[in-house]
């Protein structure tokens, strides 16, 4: 990996999950099969300065929102079968915005990390962080790796944390770490594949994105999770983030579950037909000779 991290060392062995608190609404998750639901879903969380702005309130509103609306979709996530959730917090190009929104989301990350930490804990989550290191404060630093190494024993669900982060920035590292290696003649130039640049990645234990989620109408991936989202279905909501729930979620999976994957392949209907009736043809000849016996 590209920066280190304390490792949870005596850790206190996690007691037993409990499920998320129901939807004050009632809704439960679908019913998908389990072979359709999503592993990965990478969350965008657009639209809080907007949802703030059009209720005359100032930016910041919209971001302490967004909280809830971030733990509601971790909760839908668990109920429907979902084990990985990365959420986009703060953006390698977010530092481009003014010095008091900066401060904002600073802080803002580090006290939601501390105020939520427990309750991801107690439903079975376990937090990541990906993300570059310089810049970032090192009290949101301190809560990221506090975070990881509470949650370190969890299984029910991973939710990775991107703070700091970019999908260019994420490749660029991973680059620079493999030229090192090859300088230091631990790697062989000639040997290098796609599952290497995996492995030097943030977080090489995520599996590829299965859906992509962004909030708010906007259509674009906007630098997240680029190497990772290869394969990735894409859902775009038209609610701002403060408005989504464990239903938008929903939703977006039940949307997933309908497509059809492919992978760069494709389907011979006329192929597969033939291919239908030869089997066919076959089982009837087969019956045919027990018949005659």
């Amino acid at each position: 990996m590209v920066r280190g991290r304390r490792a949870a060392q005596g850790a206190t062995p996690p007691a037993a999950p409990v499920p998320p608190p129901p939807h004050p609404s009632g809704a439960v998750a679908p019913s998908i099969p389990a072979e359709f639901v999503p592993k990965h879903v990478a969350v965008v969380m657009d639209g809080n300065g907007r949802w703030a702005n059009a209720r005359g309130l100032p930016r910041t509103a919209g971001h302490e929102a967004g909280e809830a609306a971030l733990l509601d979709v971790v909760a839908g996530a668990i109920e429907v079968g979902v084990t990985h959730v990365s959420a986009y917090a703060f953006s390698t190009e977010n530092w481009k915005r003014s010095p008091e929104e900066v401060r904002f989301l600073m802080g803002f990350s580090r006290d939601v990390l501390r105020r939520q930490r427990d309750t991801m804990s107690s439903w079975g989550v376990r937090v990541r962080w990906a993300g570059r290191r310089p810049r970032l404060w090192r009290s949101v630093i301190k809560e990221l790796e506090t975070a990881e190494e509470m949650t370190a024993e969890n299984t029910v669900c991973t939710l990775t944390m991107c703070i700091n982060y970019g999908g260019r920035a994420e490749i660029a590292d991973a680059a620079k770490a493999i030229a090192h290696e090859v300088a230091a003649g631990r790697l062989d130039p000639d040997k290098i594949t796609e599952k290497t640049v995996a492995r030097f990645l943030d977080e090489p234990e995520l599996p590829d994105v299965d859906l992509f989620l962004r909030s708010s109408g906007e259509q674009r991936i906007s630098n997240f999770m680029i190497w990772q989202s290869a394969y990735a279905e894409l859902v775009f909501l038209p609610e701002p983030w403060p408005e989504v729930d464990r239903r938008s979620l929903w939703r977006a999976v039940e949307e997933y579950a309908s497509r059809d994957r492919r992978y760069g392949g494709a389907v011979d209907l006329a192929a597969q037909e033939a291919a239908a009736e030869a089997v066919e043809e076959a089982a009837a000849d087969a019956e045919a000779v027990v018949e005659s016996r």
